[in-house]
């Protein structure tokens, strides 16, 4: 039977809704000359991934990206199963059997470690886990970060680095304004934090920093912005000059317009430093200070500059440490797995089975657990419809598999049964509405709900 009719209608499974999930589903419902449903599953019983747990919260104008996802979900042929995890509640083998094809988009949700003695002291965390606790994942809602200490040390030079190292200094009334969780407006305000250092292995012309994200570092209100003045070595300065290094370039600017400011006399600080690699994290029994060693800029040819050690160490008083030098993927049971990599594998976006180096029939991936941690949300964007142009050219050619029980309504019967709890669409506009009606008192966008339970509760709302 042709698949893409109304009487067989393609049947896809969208796993994980973030912004690479929902640009998927969204590729795969545009087509007018095909009948399509998509059915989205997310552990979470909140959607929109990363846009929702990841994106700071004094970052608004980021998150209005969602109306862009609701207008998918808007579609009848879309399903969402939240609160439902792939390879607990359903198994990848099950969803094999009721749809002609599964993305996966579920992201990298675990941190890289720095491999360093000391890195499991109290006191040393994964950025990640401050991010989504901050943001009231209902995962970290419970973690606690001593925010006692008057100085932190944050290892990285991306923008999760710089959103952790902003967080640290916004005061209460900043805060107060965005949907930050209520428990972290109240550490942060309370924190004794007055100096944040930032710390990159390469130099300025190397950090990974987007410029508005490093710009915003200027206009904070209660901490001044260190730079030392700095020189870039020979290959850098021909780096950036290069077509395409737009980026970088003005990165180096603002540094240099940082590096050139007197401090105002703010009672916080946040301290840029570059060509800094962690050796080690000391403490009696939690972090007290970590030992740096300073780096040389090595010119590797094709254009790779790499961070060479040198035998000059020095150690930083701190009593925090936060690491954000990247992220992996996770294992499913049944899909392949690239541990190295921290991804799946795959060819544009087609799974591959890495044993017989071969497309497995059905299979696409979408996002970071496709590529690897990199862009900005628009990246998966482009990234989602690479992978579904090779799914509809797939169903043209004849590739896909036909599933075993396609109905529609059975996979619903399936998780209702293995999971009660799951929460659909409505039930999330429920959630939302629910926090939104909490924040609207105090002028905040929304106050999140932080744990399952109460999330599950409200999402009950809808179904009455």
């Amino acid at each position: 039977m042709t698949i893409g009719t109304l009487e067989n209608p393609l049947r896809v499974a969208v796993v994980g809704s973030g912004p690479a999930g929902f640009y998927a589903a969204g590729h795969v419902l545009a087509g007018a000359d095909m009948h399509a449903e998509v059915d989205m599953f997310d552990r979470l019983p909140t959607p929109f991934g990363l846009v929702r747990a990841g994106v700071a919260p004094d970052h608004p104008k980021i998150k209005s990206v969602t109306r862009v996802y609701e207008k998918t979900a808007a579609k009848e042929q879309f399903r969402f199963f939240g609160n439902v995890e792939i390879g607990r509640h359903i198994s990848h083998a099950e969803l094999v059997e009721h749809y002609h094809a599964v993305v996966y988009a579920y992201g990298c949700a675990a941190d890289r470690q720095l491999g360093i003695t000391g890195e499991d002291l109290p006191g040393s965390h994964a950025a990640t886990e401050f991010v989504a606790w901050y943001n009231g994942h209902p995962d970290y809602r419970d973690r606690e970060f001593d925010l006692s200490c008057e100085r932190v040390a944050v290892i990285g030079n991306g923008n999760v680095a710089m959103d952790v190292a902003r967080m640290l200094v916004l005061p209460r009334e900043e805060l107060e304004v965005t949907d930050t969780a209520d428990h972290a407006i109240e550490a942060i305000a309370a924190s004794n934090v007055r100096e944040v250092v930032v710390v990159g292995r390469r130099g300025p012309a190397q950090a990974a920093f987007t410029n508005p994200e490093l710009r915003e570092l200027g206009e904070l209100t209660d901490a001044d912005v260190i730079v030392e003045p700095f020189e870039l070595d020979r290959h850098s300065e021909r780096a950036i000059e290069a077509e395409g290094e737009l980026t970088a370039r003005r990165n180096v600017e603002i540094l240099r317009d940082f590096a050139g400011r007197a401090p105002e006399g703010k009672p916080k600080r946040v301290t840029l430093r570059f060509l800094l690699s962690p050796v080690a994290i000391h403490g009696d029994g939690r972090v007290e200070s970590i030992e740096l060693v300073h780096n040389e800029l090595e010119h590797g040819g094709e254009g790779q500059i790499r961070a060479q050690a040198t035998d000059r160490h020095e150690t930083l008083d701190v009593g925090l440490v936060f690491r954000s030098i990247g992220y992996r993927g996770e294992p499913i049971e049944g899909l392949p797995f690239d541990e190295w990599k921290g991804t799946v594998p795959n060819e544009e976006g087609r799974v591959v089975d890495p044993h017989e180096q071969r497309h497995i029939p059905g299979l696409y991936v979408a996002g970071w657990v496709k590529r690897g941690p990199s862009g900005v949300i628009g990246t998966n964007k482009r990234d989602a419809q690479e992978t579904v142009e090779h799914l509809l050219e797939d169903l043209r050619e004849g590739r896909l598999p036909q599933p075993q029980r396609p109905a529609r309504a059975a996979i619903e019967a399936l998780v209702a049964d293995r999971q009660p709890d799951f929460v659909d669409y409505a039930g999330w506009q429920a959630i939302d509405a629910a926090e939104t009606a909490a924040g609207e008192p105090a002028g905040r966008p929304r106050i999140k709900l932080t744990r399952i339970a109460e999330m599950v509760e409200a999402a009950r709302a809808a179904r009455v």
